[in-house]
């Protein structure tokens, strides 16, 4: 069996049987890529049908020397799964990394903005700002706003659509990981800073593969995830701020802060999109000090 045929199969199986967006998939065969070219540069000739623990155990050992924990836990799991589906489909008996165990790693804590650094950052927002006729000052902050207020992963922002707006019930669609919809409440703010938006992108000379698209740059085209990021950067740099702040900074915080005021973990898993609680329940370990206000104010015998 030759490496391509099981890539190709494989990738129609994360598509079609599991769901998963492109992103999600490129990461997958990104992992295999990695241990084909260190196949090729070793001069291994094996196929993937074929390969053992012995010579498995080999590429994680050599990778891990340039790669952290993290990233040596995510490549051993990504590798678990191909061959998970190559024993599923017979194509092989066994898991050559069945066996590999994967490194430990503490829990990553999210970075998170306090409400004041949030409010900090939009003031510095240049509403005024224009780009071959465009307001990109309103977009900009109208894109920090539903970032923050909607809790969106920086890939569902530059995805949102105008026919995914129910503003009428307070409400947007938002098309998460493996195209999984969710319904995400929209306070007030968020949509008079959209609506601002609207009337400014109706004077954009608008792409026909970006019709529906809300967030736009001055030329009509969707905005790409490194725009975002840059958008941040600068507005961060403006506003002084000595931390480390990417769009998933405003997710955090959006989680922490409801968390903080007395959100619910399975309310917050919903609007967040998560599959299992477990993953929400890291916000949890944010803010330890609000566990103990929760049992001053709450328990009986306090």
């Amino acid at each position: 069996m030759k490496w391509q045929h099981a890539i190709t199969d494989y990738k129609l199986y994360l598509q079609i049987e599991r769901g998963l967006s492109i992103n999600s998939i490129e990461n997958y065969h990104y992992d295999i890529k990695k241990l084909i070219s260190y196949l090729e540069e070793n001069a291994i000739n094996t196929s993937p049908d074929q390969i053992d623990n012995t010579c498995i155990k080999e590429f994680i050992y050599t990778i891990s020397k340039t790669i952290n924990s993290r990233s040596q836990a995510r490549l051993i799991s990504g590798l678990r799964n191909f061959f998970d589906y190559l024993v599923f489909e017979n194509y092989r008996e066994n898991n050559p990394v069945d066996l590999i165990e994967s490194p430990k790693i503490g829990r990553k804590l999210p970075d998170t903005l306090s409400v004041d650094d949030i409010d900090l950052i939009i003031k510095n927002i240049d509403l005024s700002y224009q780009y071959n006729g465009v307001n990109l000052g309103e977009r900009n902050r109208a894109i920090i706003e539903t970032l923050y207020s909607c809790g969106l992963r920086v890939s569902e922002l530059i995805n949102l659509k105008v026919s995914d707006l129910y503003f009428n019930e307070d409400f947007i669609k938002v098309t998460g990981k493996g195209n999984k919809q969710r319904f995400v409440p929209i306070g007030e703010t968020t949509k008079t800073y959209i609506n601002i938006w609207q009337e400014i992108r109706k004077h954009i000379d608008i792409k026909s593969s970006s019709k529906d698209i809300l967030f736009l740059n001055y030329k009509g085209n969707q905005l790409t995830r490194a725009m975002i990021f840059t958008i941040i950067k600068k507005l961060v740099e403006k506003s002084g701020l000595k931390k480390t702040v990417s769009p998933h900074t405003f997710r955090h915080s959006f989680a922490t802060h409801l968390l903080e005021n007395g959100a619910d973990l399975r309310s917050i898993q919903m609007m967040l999109g998560h599959e299992s609680i477990t993953t929400t329940e890291i916000y949890m370990h944010v803010d330890r000090s609000h566990l103990s206000d929760v049992l001053n104010k709450y328990h009986p015998r306090k």
